[in-house]
């Protein structure tokens, strides 16, 4: 998923997606899984060159990505689309100054009860042992920029530095996630689900887990048949309900949570073991996947009642 906070940081993407022919190849694109630069010309009966200025603004915007893959004729430039949803806010969230964010590596979970196949890895290597989930003790896995399971769950506490007599009206989360199964396969459905302070806030069906083509940040020493990428969703919490992607998933909201600058935060991922898709979780970190963040949050907030932020009442 791309992410557009404004209009004004959308205006490249507008006139990438302003062309007939561009929309063209995104559709070839989408409907092969991919295409180099060869056949896509002879599929739009255009030349290289003019496919090469094209594919530049695809680029540029982050919606086409190019990668170099041998063939008996030397390398060719591979092409293929990795983005799943285009998220634009038409509100400008920046004009609200009221804003607390804060990042989460993968590793820093405070809680956990995960079940094989499972494992852990920084940047430069596996920490223990892979379906062995005594390593996910392990103190190196503080530094674990991703992580995967089949069922269970992993819970991060997240700092909570919001200013004093404040309360908290919204938080937003931005990870990356797929499912996970023996080896990798597109076709893996898996309702992960997210908690809040152990309140369920919805799930998300992941589709799979993806490992077609290599991530794009992920390491070159990583296995090629393992999980490459996932894809970024964004939770968000506020008086309204719950969403994902901008979409309701729920009527959870923070109306009756009351959460301010003292609340203790537990976030939760989840794949319990009685939902209808029990297909494993996987949460990518920076260095991995197509979108190298950990987990990022946001939380706006504003003034409380001036007598509830008196010290000792709640």
């Amino acid at each position: 998923m791309l992410h557009i906070t404004s209009l004004e940081d959308g205006l490249e993407l507008f006139k990438a997606l302003g062309s007939d022919i561009r929309i063209q190849i995104i559709k070839l694109l989408l409907a092969n899984k991919g295409m180099n630069m060869n056949e896509l010309a002879t599929s739009l009966n255009i030349t290289n060159g003019a496919l090469t200025s094209h594919i530049k603004k695809l680029e540029e915007c982050g919606i086409v990505t190019i990668m170099n893959e041998s063939s008996g004729h030397g390398n060719e430039k591979r092409c293929s689309v990795h983005l799943d949803k285009i998220l634009i806010e038409i509100l400008d969230t920046k004009a609200n100054s009221n804003i607390y964010e804060t990042d989460i590596k993968v590793g820093q979970y405070s809680d956990y009860q995960i079940y094989p196949t499972c494992g852990l890895a920084t940047n430069d290597a596996l920490i223990g042992e892979v379906d062995n989930n005594r390593y996910f003790s392990h103190p190196d896995r503080m530094n674990a920029n991703i992580l995967w399971f089949t069922k269970g769950y992993v819970e991060y506490i997240i700092p909570n530095f919001i200013p004093t007599s404040q309360k908290i009206d919204q938080i937003t989360i931005s990870v990356e996630l797929s499912s996970e199964a023996p080896g990798i396969n597109s076709i893996w459905p898996s309702d992960i689900h997210f908690y809040l302070n152990n309140t369920c806030l919805g799930y998300w069906t992941s589709p799979g887990d993806f490992g077609e083509e290599r991530g794009l940040f992920t390491p070159n020493w990583w296995f090629s048949n393992w999980n490459q990428y996932g894809m970024l969703k964004m939770i968000s919490i506020n008086n309204e309900g719950t969403f994902i992607d901008g979409l309701k998933i729920s009527d959870v909201s923070l109306k009756d949570m009351n959460l301010d600058y003292r609340s203790q935060l537990k976030l939760k991922f989840a794949v319990p073991e009685d939902c209808e898709h029990v297909g494993g979780l996987t949460i990518f970190g920076s260095g991995f996947g197509n979108y190298n963040q950990d987990i990022k949050v946001s939380i706006q907030y504003s003034p409380m009642d001036e007598l509830l932020a008196m010290p000792g009442n709640q």
